[in-house]
């Protein structure tokens, strides 16, 4: 059985995949026993579910996610296209109220809220400074928002994310000028790469990920938590890159030493 080892000695820097489900041909990389949530927790540190998007789940199954997991293990959670899409922000006081109380049942396990926009979102102010004070009110953890309209890449959208300590997060594929880096609240970098140049299937390659654990590397060392999330998980391709960054990570933070001769 491979050695289980937590997934840094950081526990500001998380990398993980959107699910934990793990291809097969990736098993001898992972514990034998346990279900597949113990079986990716044992490798990595953190994990995005994404199924909340599309449909609630209950207290108990939070609370029973939480439980198969280690206590350094974190869940960022995406939440309803009720609230985002379909309520766009605007009067959802319920429907956040009925969402916070589900993800509680993860307990300190909570790790962060993911907020993705419809691409046809445009930025208000006011709509979203009313939202996230409401969401404040609720939750004091990490908070990340993924827009997708060209109009939230501007100063104002920056400082009003900023100001309500909200993340924006860098998407790849990029969609729009100033998109390529993350924004918002410094003190978060909260990274989701969707795959490219196909979305959800395209693997990314090894250049591209040292790049990427070289940048990461430099936004924790300026002090922003760092959580970087795999989502290109149709073909498997998610878990074997998320390996090979942390890989990356690990050899910037441990670098290996230089022989001497004697």
């Amino acid at each position: 059985m491979p050695r289980t080892i937590p997934v840094a000695d950081d526990p500001g820097l998380r990398v993980g995949c959107a699910g934990w489900s793990l291809p097969r041909a990736l098993w001898p990389r992972f514990p034998a026993e346990g279900s597949h949530l113990q079986r990716y927790a044992a490798r990595f540190g953190a994990v995005e579910i994404d199924t909340s998007f599309y449909r609630p789940h209950r207290t108990e199954t939070y609370a029973r996610w939480a439980a198969g997991t280690p206590a350094h293990f974190r869940f960022a959670v995406k939440l309803p296209k009720a609230i985002t899409h379909d309520a766009r922000l605007q009067a959802a006081d319920a429907l956040l109220g009925d969402f916070m109380g589900q993800v509680a049942g993860l307990g300190d396990r909570l790790g962060c809220l993911v907020v993705q926009l419809a691409p046809s979102h445009a930025f208000d102010a006011p709509v979203v400074d009313g939202f996230l004070t409401t969401l404040r009110q609720r939750h004091a953890g990490a908070v990340a928002l993924e827009p997708r309209h060209a109009s939230w890449f501007t100063p104002e959208a920056e400082a009003l994310l900023s100001r309500h300590r909200v993340g924006r997060v860098l998407a790849d594929p990029v969609l729009h000028a100033g998109g390529e880096r993350p924004g918002g609240w410094p003190g978060l970098a909260y990274v989701r790469l969707h795959g490219r140049p196909r979305v959800y299937w395209s693997a990314y390659d090894d250049a591209l990920l040292a790049r990427l654990a070289a940048r990461l590397a430099l936004a924790r060392r300026e002090g922003a938590a760092c959580w970087c999330i795999l989502d290109n998980t149709a073909a498997g391709e998610a878990v074997g890159n998320a390996l090979t960054l942390q890989a990356k990570l690990a050899g910037l933070a441990h670098p290996p030493r230089k022989e001497t001769s004697s």
